[in-house]
């Protein structure tokens, strides 16, 4: 029996981006994720694991006008791979599908189970004590100030997380949890986000 998450894994490491934020361990954390939800949910572990295995198998940079359109080019990129190692060809529209509507940016309907717990399980991954590293490195990746000066937590003024990092925060991530589309996934994202807030209480705390 082919051992799919083997060789997966492998594809990923030939082609690793450079991307810190998007790199194997998120990956992995995502697919962990995947695997909780799909077990709870009664999800269909065919579909789940190969589209959260491949969900970021191509990576466009947050500030490219491109970005929208990162997980349906990287759907296209999984179902070749998924067609040139004969994966069971009868997933492969709804692993598309799933990868494809994954991405916040997108706004693509999740249409099935399987879609709504890679979309959970990826949005997870923002959240909590990794989303808040997550978020650090890419707002150094892209050269961003830490928070606004005049007002560090957006209390009267529209976050922009293309100047600021923190702005992040307001503008995604404490947003995150009203979005999760399964039971399971709603429940993780509360705990995590109660983590974020706390951060953001301790920072407050420090810089006001």
């Amino acid at each position: 029996m082919t051992n799919w998450e083997s060789v997966f894994q492998q594809y990923l490491q030939r082609n690793a981006t450079q991307d810190k934020a998007h790199d194997l361990a998120h990956i992995q954390r995502v697919v962990g994720n995947a695997k909780t939800l799909a077990n709870e949910e009664k999800a269909n572990f065919d579909v789940v694991i190969p589209a959260a295995w491949l969900h970021d198998c191509v990576i466009v940079p947050k500030n490219s006008p491109e970005r929208a359109k990162a997980s349906s080019i990287a759907a296209k990129q999984a179902i070749e791979f998924l067609e040139e190692i004969n994966y069971p060809r009868e997933h492969l529209p709804a692993i598309e599908h799933a990868i494809a509507a994954h991405s916040f940016s997108a706004n693509i309907e999740t249409k099935t189970l399987e879609a709504k717990v890679v979309q959970d399980a990826d949005r997870i991954d923002a959240l909590g004590a990794v989303g808040l590293a997550r978020c650090l490195i890419t707002g150094a990746q892209l050269n961003l100030d830490l928070y606004s000066l005049d007002d560090p937590f957006c209390e009267s003024r529209q976050g922009n997380d293309r100047l600021y990092t923190i702005d992040h925060f307001y503008c995604k991530l404490l947003k995150l949890k009203e979005q999760m589309k399964t039971t399971a996934g709603r429940k993780m994202a509360e705990e995590r986000s109660l983590f974020l807030q706390s951060f953001l209480d301790q920072l407050k705390m420090e810089i006001t």
